[in-house]
């Protein structure tokens, strides 16, 4: 659609009821069509005879349409302008910081993840396995990334690393019991 310059006319019809009509322009004789939506918001009706001015717009059906109405000795009703909240400037560096800090709190995090620190509240403890008391166990081993039987020393440690550290790969029949070839075979 493309609008014209403001050109200046005479309503010469309108039907206050649905809220058209018609335009006779100053520089031709032809009517162009006026819909009530042209016209500011907040003014009388329009009237027949009443000058106006307003821009001239191609529809997709190839007509012209008045637009854009603007009615002399009226003052367009103007907004006020919109004032943006005031914001204190983020430099750059400001923003690169808190994003090197959150990485370094991630990176700490799943360290201490992966190494085992995190750890359940309660022990597992596994019946017939020869382990001495899981709190001894507990004071003398500790997650450090190991996962096979073939990096355990004895029955009670593959017990422990099973029982409170991840990613652990010991417990082939899913029994509770680690390591059963190697460490801690049941008679």
């Amino acid at each position: 659609m493309t609008t014209t310059d403001r050109v200046h006319g005479s309503l010469s019809k309108w039907n206050d009821g649905r809220g058209f009509g018609f335009v006779t322009l100053a520089r031709g004789s032809v009517d162009v069509f006026v819909h009530i939506s042209a016209f500011p918001s907040g003014g009388a009706r329009p009237q027949v005879g009443e000058l106006i001015s307003c821009r001239l717009q191609t529809g997709p059906d190839g007509r012209q349409r008045a637009v854009d109405v603007m009615r002399p000795g009226h003052r367009r009703l103007s907004r006020p302008p919109r004032r943006e909240p005031a914001r204190r400037p983020v430099t750059m560096g400001l923003r690169m910081l808190a994003l090197v800090a959150t990485a370094v709190a991630g990176f700490h995090a799943y360290r201490a993840y992966d190494a085992g620190s995190v750890t359940p509240a309660a022990p597992v403890e596994v019946l017939g396995s020869g382990m001495a008391s899981p709190d001894a166990a507990t004071l003398q081993f500790s997650c450090d990334g190991r996962a096979h039987c073939d990096d355990m020393r004895s029955c009670e440690e593959a017990t422990y690393f099973l029982g409170h550290c991840p990613r652990t790969k010991m417990d082939g029949d899913y029994d509770g019991i680690p390591c059963e070839d190697q460490w801690c075979n049941t008679p």
